[in-house]
């Protein structure tokens, strides 16, 4: 009731606008004089169009619609319905003598109208906004970010009195975007102007409102707002907000994976669903991080049947309740098996006869494997090779082996035995040319089980201290979303035989994680330990081995490297566990024994 008695007054308004705009283009084109029988014309024509606004502005907007005072829909609506009323009087002055007034009347008149109609609205809404802005206990923000996520968010906070927020300024480093004006707000400068503002508006809150922003810009704007004393909000992607304008209540707190793992990813999502609709898809690895993600991204491209392998029953547990809602293990897109196990694996390829392989599991843990290094001969090695060479029993058309950065320039049994993998993926290419097999390889993914970032975390939970190898010890990070989209990407776009690299970005100090996250939570009590570098661990990662021809793909953010090929039936194994690294070592260097040419 109480939005429809608004629209009358506003319908009532606009009357009286109309009716004022007229008198003052009558007034300005008789030199402030108006004659009777001009006069008589003035009222007849104030009633004409005060009847034509009411049923056209009631049948076809702006009244007879709930819009947002002053949004563009209503404007436009009510631009669209003045006009025509406007045009609706020309015609009536032109072709009648009903209505006795000067031909340039009805024009100019409809032009102040629409003028003094669009200024009564400006004015209403700035005087709500000011009205809002001192309020107290309202968060008073900065919004970072001019375009469209930013824009969105300025404007639905100006019609949320109940958001408990009020942006009080906007900046954006786009130079393009300076004195650019959203909601009657003007962008005020850069980030640099962020603490000048904040004393100015006497804010207390920075929103971070471009989605698409890196990392590094995150972690500049947020450190220059945690120096000027303001807290941290961020407006999350908009793949996010599932399809609905965003909200104050859609803002999160400043995390981790905002500093390190915001990576824009533009996808081709027709060429991967081309790639993956219809089609049969088995994941190995499918109950770990990077398996499981890949399989709920893939049953947003409705293959034909997605099949889950792994050995971990947990881990399929848990994917099968992520994709399906349920965990009752009856489904047969479950396969428990063991990649150690040649005969298990031809038989789960065999009856799940996948067209698509995405292969994802391996051991990962380099601390561990380099204990253990038979481990990962087995599974790392041994596994894809019983994979690859199971896949090519069943006529696979595309086949993705999951690799890692520290398969470049390998230090570490990890990476020994992930270029191994990498070369036995290339080979097996060049003995299907019907079929396309490539691997992909980057870094370190937040949130996966066994990251640093959750280390620290339960380090921080028990009150310390957190342990960090080296002080300058340095990691590419990505999100696990992020990181699987780009190797569905690449397994669309890969011709085959080459090893996808996927654009990490910057590295970054891990030290600098540790802080970061040490000051998110609040604590000033936690020390940093340096417990010195480990057995095949590097300072800085590398995405390339030297020597490698790095070439673009069609993708920005995926680049291609040839490894040689390195021939299943070729491979000598160690008779003993002391010799599994070398014989790792010398099988992961090009040009090894039983490498193809």
């Amino acid at each position: 009731m109480r939005a429809i008695l608004t629209r009358v007054r506003w319908t009532v308004l606009d009357i009286l606008l109309w009716a004022g705009a007229l008198t003052a283009a009558t007034i300005l084109r008789l030199d402030f004089g108006i004659p009777r029988t001009y006069g008589q014309g003035l009222v007849l024509a104030t009633a004409v169009v005060a009847c034509l606004q009411i049923v056209g502005g009631w049948l076809f907007g702006p009244y007879g619609i709930d819009h947002e005072l002053g949004s563009f829909e209503e404007t436009s609506d009510l631009a669209r319905t003045t006009v025509i009323v406007g045009s609706v009087l020309v015609v009536i002055t032109f072709a009648t003598d009903s209505v006795s007034l000067p031909r340039s009347v009805p024009i100019t008149g409809t032009v102040l109208a629409l003028a003094f109609m669009f200024a009564a609205r400006f004015v209403v809404r700035s005087r709500r906004t000011r009205r809002r802005q001192e309020i107290d206990g309202v968060r008073r923000a900065i919004v970072f970010g001019a375009g469209s996520g930013g824009r969105v968010l300025v404007e639905s906070l100006a019609r949320d009195p109940e958001s408990g927020l009020v942006a009080v300024a906007l900046v954006d480093d786009d130079p393009l975007k300076q004195r650019l004006r959203i909601a009657g707000m003007r962008v005020r400068g850069r980030s640099a102007a962020i603490p000048a503002l904040a004393e100015k508006y006497e804010a207390d809150t920075l929103i971070i409102a471009a989605p698409s922003a890196a990392a590094e810009s995150v972690r500049k704007v947020s450190s220059i707002a945690t120096d000027a004393g303001l807290s941290v909000l961020v407006l999350p992607p908009v793949k996010d907000l599932f399809g609905q304008r965003p909200r104050a209540s859609d803002l999160h707190d400043l995390d981790i994976a905002d500093l390190l793992g915001r990576t824009p990813v533009d996808l081709d999502m027709a060429a991967i669903s081309e790639h993956l609709s219809g089609r049969r898809v088995l994941v190995t690895g499918a109950g770990g991080s990077i398996g499981a993600e890949l399989c709920r991204q893939i049953t947003r491209f409705f293959p034909a049947e997605l099949f889950m392998l792994d050995r971990d029953e947990s881990g399929l547990h848990a994917t099968q309740m992520s994709i399906e809602g349920h965990a009752l293990l009856e489904s047969e897109s479950l396969v428990l098996c063991d990649i150690r196990d040649p005969a298990a694996v031809n038989r789960a390829f065999r009856r799940t006869r996948p067209e698509i392989v995405f292969h994802a599991a391996a051991l990962k843990h380099l601390t561990l494997l380099e204990r253990f290094p038979t481990e990962a001969l087995q599974t790392n090695v041994l596994g894809t090779k019983h994979v690859v060479e199971a896949a090519r029993a069943v006529g696979v058309k595309t086949f993705v082996n999951i690799s890692t950065d520290k398969a470049a320039s390998p230090s570490s049994i990890l990476g020994y035995s992930k270029r191994v993998a990498e070369r036995l993926t290339a080979a097996a290419d060049a003995l299907e040319p019907a079929a396309r097999y490539v691997s992909v390889r980057f870094g370190n993914v937040l949130g996966s089980r066994g990251s640093v970032v959750i280390a620290f975390t339960e380090q921080i939970r028990a009150g310390g201290p957190v342990t960090v190898t080296h002080p300058d010890v340095e990691r590419y990070f990505m999100l696990i979303p992020e990181a699987c989209q780009l190797v569905l990407q690449a397994s669309s776009i890969g011709e085959g035989g080459e090893v996808m690299v996927l654009d990490m970005g910057t590295p970054v100090k891990i030290v600098d994680v540790a802080t970061t996250m040490i000051g998110m939570a609040g604590r000033t009590d936690i020390d940093i330990v340096y417990t010195g570098l480990r057995a095949g661990e590097k300072l800085t990662e590398e995405l390339f081995t030297p020597g490698e021809d790095v070439h673009q793909s069609t993708h920005p953010l995926i680049r291609t490297v040839v490894v040689p090929g390195l021939d299943a039936d070729g491979l000598h194994l160690p008779t003993q566990e002391d010799d599994v690294r070398s014989w790792l070592h010398a099988y992961s260097a090009s040009g090894s024994v039983g490498s193809r040419p």
